[in-house]
């Protein structure tokens, strides 16, 4: 069973529960693969690496996240029998993070390299990350990388977008 038949059979109270104990393990593979949890919208999870303090091995660091996520995404549907897809999608380039506003402090990121990771991600398979050309060329030599094509992605036209099969 997929989320939204989950979160549409369950309590709210019984998917909040269940979302609770995935992000949990979420938020430990964040802090083992030194990379940034920025924030959760309902069954969205999002991370960033190289966030606060630069790092060289950034896009290292946020797909072998994503792998330990997809494991621990295997692990869990094994316990509660279920089928919960993740669609992830990486980019590497210039965002800014901060706070902005007088109320609601919330800690954020903005930018274009947000905005194109957030629509390869929708864009992409179930279960495969789905990445930039660029972030493809920093992690070619530690992962299989393979072309999908093209997108079209929204308010960017055409993007040449790859694959991350498994680590080499």
């Amino acid at each position: 069973m997929g989320f939204t038949r989950i979160a549409a059979s369950f309590t709210p109270a019984r998917t909040v529960s269940l979302l609770n104990e995935i992000f949990s393990e979420f938020d430990q593979l964040s802090e083992q693969t030194g990379v940034e949890k920025i924030k959760t919208i309902g069954d969205a999870y999002m991370v960033v690496g190289g966030v606060p303090l630069p790092q060289a091995d950034h896009a290292l660091r946020c797909a072998k996240m994503a792998f330990e996520m997809l494991a621990a995404m295997h692990r869990f549907n094994l316990r509660h029998q279920f089928q919960w897809q993740v669609r992830i999608g990486l980019h590497t380039g210039p965002l800014v993070a901060g706070i902005i506003g007088s109320t609601k402090f919330a800690y954020d990121l903005w930018g274009d390299t947000v905005n194109i990771a957030s629509r390869l991600e929708s864009h992409g398979e179930p279960n495969v990350p789905q990445v930039s050309e660029i972030t493809a060329e920093l992690l070619k030599q530690h992962f299989v990388v393979e072309p999908r094509g093209h997108i079209d992605l929204k308010n960017r036209g055409k993007m040449k977008v790859f694959r991350l099969l498994r680590p080499v």
